[in-house]
């Protein structure tokens, strides 16, 4: 069987929306992290077979055709965008990983590029010539009443699991933490653009400062969810014999996985599908070394690390997107990025997962 790999993995800080890189188009901000990751992998641009983008606010267009053209990749590499809302960035990963097992493909550049500072404005039309109304977000199942607010689905997270709000901002306070701990170390997976080098919404957030904050909803307050924001990440995603010619360390992809959950309960829809990939495995969750569970929300994250057994201690060693910020499309290949320099600095077992809305999660899992 053929197995894969990943050979490089670097990303962009994360910004919050109207930052830093809010005059950056998806294919300025994706460019550098692009070509950053192709020459930290040695690989040739001609020797690139395709480009998969996770985007989910673009609108269109095909956002990783533009990428390669941009980035200098030959005229051959075709690019292919895919949109599974939050899940986008991890699901090019793992589409990736099916294209190298079923031989179509040897190399493969993947990840995800957002921006919500640009994202174009959507309108809903009528067949009877009613005017276009402006809508935030589409519809993720075709029954309203299972179609929730995510911040609201949150809240009913909680509340089934009785995971307090304190709790919760507990969570988002050790996300700061760690993240302002690993400023120095996760210094080498940044490529710098418009002279940002760190993630910027990381802070010293207090109890107190939590306290502060009123409810969006319930216990759902500003401290527990994630802001949106602007970022791009990407890995190059190899065959074994391309890897085993490389001179760069590499991460081998042993399973992943999306699975569908309940529409309206999109937080714990994860949790099938890490425990998938650790059957897959052969492990169990004690055997995991490191894990990036995606924070949209402190309860989000609660859930699946305490419903699947891993261990809180060994996830998120840098903080996560509470302390970073959610760029919807990006934010699952950026978990992928930390987990694979997690792995590289200290070997085993590596999961990464996140949630979507409509009820789909997703995992992958890695090997050093």
């Amino acid at each position: 069987m053929i197995r894969s790999y990943i050979l490089s993995a670097v990303r962009s800080a994360v910004v919050p929306r109207n930052g830093a890189f809010s005059h950056l188009t998806l294919h300025d901000l994706a460019k550098p992290v692009v070509m950053e990751c192709i020459r930290r992998s040695g690989i040739g641009v001609n020797d690139i077979d395709e480009i998969i983008v996770g985007n989910a606010l673009g609108a269109g267009g095909n956002p990783a055709r533009l990428i390669s053209l941009s980035a200098g990749l030959g005229e051959h590499v075709g690019g292919l965008t895919i949109d599974r809302q939050c899940c986008s960035g991890l699901d090019a990963i793992n589409l990736a990983n099916a294209m190298i097992k079923s031989g179509s493909a040897r190399i493969v550049i993947v990840g995800g590029v957002e921006s919500y500072s640009r994202r174009p404005l959507r309108l809903q039309t009528f067949h009877d010539g009613r005017p276009p109304i402006v809508y935030d977000r589409p519809p993720f199942t075709p029954w309203p009443e299972r179609d929730p607010d995510m911040a609201h689905a949150a809240n009913e997270l909680a509340k089934s699991l009785n995971i307090s709000r304190q709790a919760q901002d507990a969570w988002a306070m050790e996300s700061h933490r760690k993240a302002q701990d690993s400023h120095a170390r996760m210094a080498s997976e940044i490529v710098p653009i418009e002279g940002v080098t760190r993630d910027v919404f990381t802070r010293n957030l207090s109890e107190k400062t939590c306290a502060r904050m009123s409810p969006n909803v319930g216990s759902i307050t500003p401290a527990n969810t994630s802001v949106a924001a602007d970022a791009a990440a990407f890995c190059i995603v190899a065959s074994h014999d391309v890897a085993k010619s490389m001179r760069g360390k590499s991460v081998e992809i042993i399973s992943g996985q999306t699975i569908g959950g309940q529409p309206d309960c999109p937080g714990i829809a994860p949790i099938a599908a890490i425990q998938q990939v650790l059957t897959d495995g052969n492990l169990q969750p004690h055997e995991i070394d490191v894990a990036e569970i995606m924070e949209a929300y402190a309860a989000q994250a609660i859930a699946c690390v305490s419903q699947t057994g891993l261990n809180k201690d060994l996830t998120n060693l840098g903080g996560g997107s509470l302390a970073r910020g959610h760029p919807i499309g990006a934010s699952g290949a950026i978990n992928a990025v930390r987990l694979y320099h997690e792995l590289i600095d200290a070997g085993g077992n590596g999961i990464a997962a996140i949630a979507a809305a409509g009820g789909l999660g997703t995992a992958l899992l890695l090997r050093a």
